[in-house]
């Protein structure tokens, strides 16, 4: 039997069981997932391994890389996590993990996130690429739409609030005002990356109808 042949064999046979689902959860539909976890994790930790351990770690360390040496020991500590009575040996690398993540995930935040916004914003109101007339006029719609969208959002996260004389809490009218526009933004986000993902699943559901009745048709010709 030619590979080519198996390959589709298998591939429509998987992608049937998983399609099993629309009638019900069933033992089909596991098993696919299943086999679709062990795979992916597998592939994960060839990777880690053939890219990350052996010639981040495990060369350097055996080059005497002082570097390699204190990442090896400091990865070494953190399975001492796996035995209580000696967790407190893996307490340092944890905290040094934890530490760098947060820090990474903050100056990832930062430089791809909220600059990038803030210069979006200014460069909404520079006409100069515009040419003028319409396109500048459009341009400077956009920008503040832009604009006034991240203030209005970013004001729907403020809930500091006072208390009336009931004890209730009580909000400024005009912040109220703004943050109910930037729950609309909000709002609109949220349906346009719904839909993106829509149309995603969508186009996925597509190609995989249209892999079935290609494979049928192939199998017929052989």
């Amino acid at each position: 039997m030619p590979i080519e042949l198996i390959s589709v064999l298998v591939g429509l046979i998987l992608t049937v069981m998983v399609f099993s689902y629309l009638i019900g959860d069933n033992l089909f539909f596991r098993i696919a997932v299943y086999l679709f976890i062990g795979v992916a994790s597998g592939y994960a930790a060839a990777i880690v391994v053939h890219f990350v351990i052996i010639p981040k770690l495990i060369q350097p360390f055996l080059a005497f890389d002082p570097l390699a040496i204190i990442a090896f020991v400091l990865a070494v500590s953190l399975l001492a996590k796996l035995f209580p009575g000696i967790s407190w040996v893996g307490s340092f690398a944890m905290a040094l993990l934890v530490g760098v993540g947060a820090a990474a995930a903050l100056g990832g935040a930062l430089v791809g996130t909220l600059l990038p916004q803030a210069q979006a914003a200014v460069d909404g109101f520079d006409l100069r690429s515009a040419g003028g007339g319409f396109n500048a006029l459009m341009q400077l719609v956009q920008g503040g739409v832009m604009l006034l969208g991240t203030v209005f959002t970013l004001a729907s996260f403020h809930f500091s609030a006072g208390r009336a004389a009931d004890g209730a809490p009580k909000r400024n009218r005009i912040l109220e005002g703004v943050a109910w526009v930037g729950r609309i933004f909000i709002a609109i986000t949220f349906g346009v990356l719904f839909a993106g993902v829509y149309m995603s699943a969508l186009t996925a559901m597509i190609e995989r109808l249209s892999f079935i009745i290609n494979s049928i048709r192939g199998m017929a010709g052989f």
